[in-house]
């Protein structure tokens, strides 16, 4: 027999439940483990109810769970905004009510394709187009898709490589849709056709495990054509209230110095500082930037860092938000403009309809976006960089490896999180990209986490939040690696979005379901 259909009383609760299972099995916690039945609750709560009520608790559900997981959205509008607490917390509101409405949608095409034929992967390729369009849409926010709840399972995720991202998020919610009918639907699953999907979901699974245990056991995996490089990332653990006023540069640059020379007794290659760890524009001819330019000649390394910058005079100037890469040996400049600025934090979309809305970087005028994606190259290895946010979209750090980057390079600034879970999130999908491409990633944060990241996706030396800290490391750069999903990007993805969208629009609403309200 089916389990008892939850009432209008049970279902709220459920559809919560879920929402809250999600949040829990992100990081910094320890139970990834939830996110593999985290949906059950709200797919029991929308069982054998309409459409309309499908929307309204996935909603519910979405809206729960990126509220628990996105309140450092609060301390970020609050203390670097100025905005009071009331209104800030009105904005989280509004960002998770939009956000939550990708669950909302999935629970209300579910309830449309889940009595179909090959229901179980249906549901999980409806689950993931969403999570793709989350991360388009609107200049996008794929911040803890479903997927990167499993970073800590390094063997399960070398997937990545071939399906990046999605190819894991794609395997959670096909396991969490095949429990919901092995535990809720029995009736159902005694179908041929059922019982063919939860075994095409468990050979997935065992696949995708023996793919990383052989994928991590072979060791021609790490080889590369060119030498190892020393690298030194430096965390200089600068106050953000303070990092931009003038009379604070000196101390921060002396800051940076003399953690830069102390990296240098292990004579590193490369040096990296944070994200606009040089609070002014370092290409303007001042003592400050003349100190900057000596100290790769003081250390011997190359000096990767991130700097405000501008082109054009008058009213025609664009502020950009750039990472430089300089040498002693040569006087060797190069740099990369962020092309993918955070809204708001960067730049206001729409700022004529809207003038009285303010950025939170406050030091230049309003950012404008790079026009080119490419590494920063040098004879010993060419630097793919990724600043701050750009570690999350999976396009940047594979455009990158596909114009030859042989190392990712991430520069960012966590300061604005404070000490909150975000921090831990942004490493955890930045980890993701190693693994996607095959290439190491370093990762340089102005207030932590700075850490070491190989190609498996496994993080050493991750620093503490807000201390100063130089960690070094050799780095094994991976000339020519290109990876299925760097060669060919999101096929997976697409294909289950084309895949879902032709169900849909082909889908014939049975009679007497009331899309407005229950069946009738």
């Amino acid at each position: 027999m089916t389990k008892t259909i939850p009432t209008p009383r049970t279902a709220f609760p459920a559809a919560v439940l879920s929402g809250l299972m999600l949040t829990a099995s992100f990081q910094p916690g320890t139970t990834d483990w939830l996110a593999w039945i985290a949906l059950v609750p709200l797919l029991v709560a929308i069982r054998n109810t309409s459409p309309g009520r499908s929307f309204r608790l996935g909603l519910a559900a979405g809206i729960t769970h990126f509220l628990s997981l996105m309140y450092w959205i609060v301390v970020v509008i609050k203390a670097y905004g100025g905005i009071p607490i009331l209104p800030s917390l009105f904005i989280l509101l509004a960002l998770s009510t939009y956000l939550g409405l990708y669950p909302g949608l999935f629970a209300l095409f579910y309830s449309a394709v889940h009595t179909s034929r090959m229901g179980i992967l249906l549901g999980a390729s409806l689950w993931v187009g969403l999570e793709y369009l989350r991360g388009w849409l609107f200049t996008g926010l794929p911040w803890c898709l479903l997927g990167y709840s499993q970073a800590a399972r390094i063997t399960l995720i070398q997937i990545s490589d071939l399906v990046g991202v999605y190819g894991l998020s794609f395997l959670v919610a096909a396991v969490n849709i095949s429990l919901f009918n092995l535990l809720f639907d029995r009736p159902r699953m005694k179908r041929g056709i059922q019982k063919l999907e939860v075994g095409l979901v468990l050979l997935c699974l065992v696949l995708a495990i023996l793919y990383g245990r052989g994928k991590m056991e072979d060791t021609r995996s790490m080889e590369s054509s060119i030498p190892p490089i020393c690298t030194a990332l430096v965390q200089g653990n600068v106050d953000q209230a303070e990092k931009w006023r003038p009379e604070f540069q000196q101390k921060t640059m002396d800051t940076y110095r003399r953690l830069s020379l102390k990296a240098s007794r292990w004579k590193p290659d490369l040096i990296v500082w944070p994200e606009t760890s040089v609070p002014f524009f370092f290409q303007d001819p001042t003592p400050l930037a003349a100190g900057i330019l000596a100290i790769p000649g003081m250390t011997g390394a190359d000096l990767l860092f991130g700097s405000p910058a501008y082109t054009g005079n008058g009213d025609q100037v664009r502020y950009l938000n750039r990472a430089y890469l300089l040498s002693g040996e040569d006087a060797f400049l190069t740099f990369y403009d962020k092309v993918h600025l955070v809204p708001f934090g960067e730049y206001v979309p729409l700022q004529r309809f809207f003038p009285f809305v303010h950025r939170l970087v406050t030091a230049a005028g309003d950012f404008s976006a790079g026009e080119r994606v490419a590494p920063l190259k040098r004879p010993q290895y060419a630097a793919g960089v990724l600043i701050c946010f750009e570690a999350i979209f999976p396009r940047i750090a594979r455009q990158q490896a596909n114009e030859g980057a042989d190392l990712l390079v991430n520069l960012t600034n966590d300061a604005w999180f404070g000490r909150t879970s975000a921090p831990f999130q942004h490493l955890c999908m930045s980890a993701f990209r190693a693994v996607e491409t095959g290439l190491p990633l370093v990762r340089a944060a102005n207030t932590g986490i700075s850490a070491f990241i190989d190609p498996f996706g496994r993080v050493t030396q991750p620093t503490r939040l807000f201390e100063e800290a130089v960690i070094v490391e050799t780095v094994q750069p991976q000339r020519g690696s290109r990876t299925f999903y760097s060669r060919h990007g999101d096929l997976l993805p697409l294909f289950l979005l084309a895949v879902i969208s032709a169900k849909l629009i082909l889908f014939r609403r049975p009679r007497g379901v009331d899309l407005r309200g229950a069946s009738s």
